[in-house]
């Protein structure tokens, strides 16, 4: 997909995964298997539990109600593949690369992100709360009309990505840096840290007037009456 302006203000939009996936074939193996590889397979409400997926390949994969609590698959590569209401809290993906996938009504908390690389990922719908995304790197990533709770993009590089109908709480941007980041779509905003990294964001005269508490805070202005 061709980059695009949005809106008018020179900000160029994320490219968003296209993804076609051919005829699946249902997974039966007994549980994950650290560097697997995973090739046209279906995990359909599998329970992966705890299970060791470490620097395993998905490629052309669905996981689709499948519970992945405390699941480890750090350093795995999850390419051309959707995962669809998957669950759990404090799955490993540290370190993973995750490439034209889309992730849509997600449960999840305590993800670890932390050093991973996403490139044309469409995270829709659902709820994510403590996502660590620390060091990680993000280009050409949509969050859409998801809710996303206390998310870490502490030290992490943004680069065309778009927030569209989210409810972003308690952001902690320290240390990041964006680039064509558009949170004007945001239907609410909230920084707890890292304000002062917002430069290479575009954001509404709305929102504007909805940080100028914590940009006076930041700038050490002292607002009374």
């Amino acid at each position: 997909m061709a980059r695009r302006a949005v809106g008018g203000t020179g900000v160029k939009g994320a490219r968003r995964p296209e993804l076609r996936l051919p005829v699946l074939e249902r997974y039966e193996g007994g549980g994950l298997e650290p560097d697997g590889d995973y090739d046209g397979l279906e995990f359909r409400e599998a329970d992966l539990t705890g299970q060791d997926g470490g620097g395993a390949r998905f490629m052309d994969c669905a996981l689709t109600g499948c519970a992945l609590g405390g699941a480890r698959l750090s350093r795995a590569r999850v390419l051309d593949s959707v995962l669809a209401g998957v669950r759990g809290v404090g799955t490993d993906l540290a370190e993973a690369t995750l490439r034209d996938v889309e992730l849509t009504d997600a449960r999840l908390g305590g993800t670890q992100l932390h050093g991973a690389v996403l490139e044309r990922v469409l995270v829709r719908g659902g709820k994510i709360d403590f996502l660590n995304l620390r060091s990680a790197r993000l280009r050409d990533v949509v969050f859409e009309g998801c809710v996303l709770v206390e998310p870490d993009f502490g030290g992490a590089r943004l680069e065309r990505v778009e927030f569209v109908d989210c409810a972003l709480k308690g952001v902690d941007l320290s240390g990041a840096t964006l680039r064509d980041v558009d949170l004007r779509g945001a239907a609410s905003l909230e920084i707890a840290r890292g304000v002062d990294r917002l430069s290479g964001a575009v954001i509404s005269a709305a929102q504007l007037l909805d940080l100028a508490p914590v940009l006076a805070g930041e700038l050490g202005i002292e607002v009374e009456g």
